[in-house]
């Protein structure tokens, strides 16, 4: 009988409510009356919920969907009446779960009718419940056999030993074109000139190390290959316009955010002869010169305007050059190790100084980019200087157009006549391109 009369008190407290929303409110006092009505309907309706779900957890008494005609709004329902007015007994249908809602129901309809909003034939109209799930439903599912445990099992298989990933700290990327250029001109062409052709290729491939700390090292190696072919040339078909096969290695220790204690090894040649028009003397070849220098000194890392400019900055007071000129067939006495700054008979010069290399990258848009490298050495008796400048015009992701300008000054070469110790080369190119 307990659940009656908590079931009789839940609804009467939702009469009282129902009421007192109907109800002016006038005064303070009835306000926290209404209030506390509220709060103790709410509180029953947790409580009430919170019972069900225990005695279904735990076993003791499986929740019934019966009870919702208490908590939906009130609707006149004919087995109440026809439950009190029987003269046989209980009904099919009846038993104690039943009997304590009918009779609850029954109440509530002697005593507030006025609270009754629907009645059984509104529901029926609509579509009602179907009455195979009036009682509650009973499944009888076999239970699985029970299997022994085997995830200790699996653990004891486990190794003690702990599996930790290497991080890889290596990065890659490089870049590769293949361009070219054709000029044609008639032979009588008002102002003169001639019909051209040639070709360049270039890789430029990274590997770079960092492990996130303190070390850096940086590798860098640069090759390029362009060639030419003119009718003014009767001695050669083609010739090299461009030729370079350059090594940067740079291994760097941390000493603050931006900088770093470097030492950087730069190796360079070529790989072609190279000639001049209408000349068979080759001026340059492979291992012809070759230059090797060696300079421990500071990097200080560039990034600037949100990353646009990025790049480093190598300063070395203290350098080491070796440049090495190693054509077995030249006569030692002739003019070609003098084109190179040694000495006749010689094929080694060694030179100590002071170094110096600028090596910067800039997004001067989406579509343009433009690459500067400076690099300098001096003996304090001699000086090399270089400057290569090349702006990069991308139309898409295989067509690009580049603009290459380079200066150089070198004062251990013979001097000319028209511009000194200064030498200047430029090229203009359209073609493929891959960037990864």
């Amino acid at each position: 009988m307990h659940m009656r009369n908590l079931i009789t008190f839940l609804l009467l407290a939702a009469a009282m409510q129902a009421g007192a929303q109907n109800r002016s409110v006038s005064t303070r006092y009835i306000e926290y009356q209404q209030y506390q009505v509220n709060k103790n309907y709410s509180d029953s309706l947790v409580n009430f919920k919170e019972q069900l779900e225990s005695k279904a957890v735990t076993g003791d008494e499986e929740m019934d969907g019966r009870f919702y005609r208490l908590f939906a709004p009130l609707t006149f329902y004919h087995a109440p009446a026809q439950h009190a007015l029987t003269l046989t007994g209980r009904t099919a249908m009846a038993d104690d779960v039943n009997e304590e809602i009918d009779n609850t129901l029954l109440s509530v309809y002697l005593n507030r009718p006025d609270l009754v909003e629907n009645s059984e034939e509104k529901l029926n109209q609509v579509g009602g419940v179907d009455n195979e799930f009036i009682q509650p439903i009973q499944q009888d599912a076999p239970l699985v056999e029970k299997t022994d445990p085997v995830l200790q099992e699996i653990m004891d298989d486990i190794s003690d030993t702990v599996l930790v990933t290497k991080p890889n700290f290596w990065k890659y990327k490089g870049d590769y074109f293949l361009q070219g250029m054709q000029n044609y001109i008639s032979g009588n062409w008002y102002k003169g000139g001639e019909s051209s052709y040639s070709i360049l290729g270039s890789i430029t491939m990274e590997a770079n190390y960092d492990n996130q700390q303190k070390l850096k090292w940086e590798n860098k190696l640069e090759m390029k290959l362009g060639f030419l072919t003119s009718k003014s040339d009767s001695v050669h078909s083609f010739k090299s316009n461009e030729d370079l096969l350059r090594l940067t290695s740079k291994l760097g220790l941390q000493a603050t955010k931006n900088w770093y204690y470097t030492l950087q090894v730069l190796a360079y040649t070529q790989f072609y002869k190279s000639y001049k028009s209408n000349d068979k003397r080759v001026y340059s070849d492979f291992m012809a010169p070759f230059n090797l220098n060696i300079s421990p000194g500071m990097d200080y890392k560039v990034e600037a305007w949100n990353k646009k400019l990025t790049g480093n900055i190598h300063l070395a007071p203290i350098a080491y050059n070796l440049k090495y000129v190693g054509r077995s067939w030249f006569e030692p006495n002739s003019w070609f190790p003098k084109r190179y700054g040694l000495d006749e008979g010689k094929h080694v010069l060694h030179d100590f100084g002071s170094q110096f290399t600028i090596d910067l990258k800039w997004a001067i848009a989406d579509n343009i980019t433009y690459q500067t490298r400076m690099y300098g050495f001096t003996t304090y008796k001699r000086a090399e200087w270089e400057w290569e400048n090349t702006f990069t015009f991308n139309f898409n992701k295989y067509i690009s157009s580049k603009l290459f300008l380079y200066p150089r000054f070198d004062d251990s070469t013979p001097r000319d006549e028209d511009h000194g110790y200064f030498q200047f080369k430029e090229f203009m190119s359209l073609g493929f391109s891959y960037t990864f």
